[in-house]
């Protein structure tokens, strides 16, 4: 798991196991209360390894740009997290 301190919220990467396939995700969390926001990473692609999983929303963190005001994450334009050309 890694995590970045933006103004106002902490971001963190991770993994969640869905059925027989994990699922990388950014969870926001606001600083001052609140509950974290699960954004999903790499919807079309699944992993079956955690740590793939994890590597992928890792990614995802150190390519964000920012986050809008609602801590939405903010993602250069025609981002797509995969290395694919």
């Amino acid at each position: 798991m890694a995590e970045r301190e933006f103004p106002n919220f902490t971001v963190r990467s991770g993994a969640t196991l869905e059925g027989s396939r994990y699922t990388a995700y950014l969870a926001v969390t606001p600083s001052k209360n609140g509950f974290p926001v699960y954004y999903a990473i790499c919807e079309n692609r699944s992993f079956r390894a955690s740590d793939v999983a994890e590597a992928a929303a890792a990614k995802a963190l150190t390519d964000m740009l920012g986050l809008e005001d609602d801590g939405t994450p903010v993602f250069p334009e025609d981002y797509t997290g995969f290395d694919d050309e």
